[in-house]
């Protein structure tokens, strides 16, 4: 059993890796554009900012799930490194329990955001509505619950093969 959620936490994180590089790829290409349009025809479009934002709150709340699963994310440890070994695993449990206290916060409350939401439009982005806008807010709080789950069922994946891929320390 253990093998096989580990398997599908790796494809996810390669999914979640994939969603937010593609966020970040749209949103570099989509500014130059907003502001070419802008300075340079004298016609500010109104769909390059709504779209920028949207692909920006993707990559922030899929990209911070990836960096938990990878380790990568900030951490502040000048006080866990001073800590005797059994303290310092007692510390990092209970650093676990409250990501996952506060990603559960963050997927119930956007969740609700998104159901409020789900029916205004976006004036600028008429495409969506802003519901829909806000869906990676709490996509990324599950996929982070999912990750900080693992981590504290298996311990740290931060050394697993497809973790390390593009790592060259």
């Amino acid at each position: 059993m253990s093998e096989l959620y580990l398997k599908w936490m790796d494809r996810l994180y390669l999914l979640a890796m994939a969603v937010a590089g593609i966020s970040l790829l749209v949103m570099t290409i989509v500014i130059p554009i907003g502001i070419f349009s802008r300075y340079v025809l004298n016609r500010g479009e109104s769909w390059p900012e709504p779209v920028a934002i949207i692909c920006m709150v993707t990559f922030t709340f899929i990209g911070a799930a990836v960096s938990y699963r990878a380790g990568s994310h900030i951490a502040v440890n000048m006080l866990t490194d001073r800590l005797p070994g059994p303290l310092k695993s007692v510390c990092a449990r209970a650093v676990d329990l409250l990501m996952l206290l506060i990603a559960g916060l963050m997927f119930w409350y956007s969740y609700w955001l998104c159901v409020e939401l789900w029916e205004q439009p976006v004036a600028e982005f008429p495409v969506l509505t802003s519901g829909e806008s806000y869906l990676p807010l709490p996509v990324g709080s599950a996929v982070l619950i999912l990750f900080v789950i693992e981590r504290l069922l298996f311990g740290s994946q931060e050394n697993r093969p497809v973790v390390l891929i593009g790592n060259h320390s």
